[in-house]
């Protein structure tokens, strides 16, 4: 698993869904302590929602792509991001 403090926030899309499968993976063994269990669920829903923000941002970056009148590309729209 990355450093047990790395910063989710300036986690890239990679590394965050890396560390919530070897969460995942951990909690499915039982192998951790209850406690230790809490801990790593909490981390993993913090994980999760990193990761859906990102797809989220990915999504809104492709949603902004413009089409000509035949249908191709024709370029992209800034993105408005709040």
């Amino acid at each position: 698993m990355a450093a047990p403090f790395a910063d989710i926030s300036a986690m890239p899309f990679e590394k965050a869904m890396q560390e919530l499968e070897e969460i995942v993976s951990k909690l499915e063994k039982s192998s951790v302590s209850l406690d230790e269990s809490v801990k790593l669920y909490e981390r993993g829903d913090a994980l999760k929602k990193r990761c859906d923000a990102l797809l989220a941002q990915a999504e809104a970056r492709i949603e902004k792509i413009t089409l000509g009148d035949n249908g191709a590309p024709k370029g992209v729209a800034p993105l408005d991001i709040e």
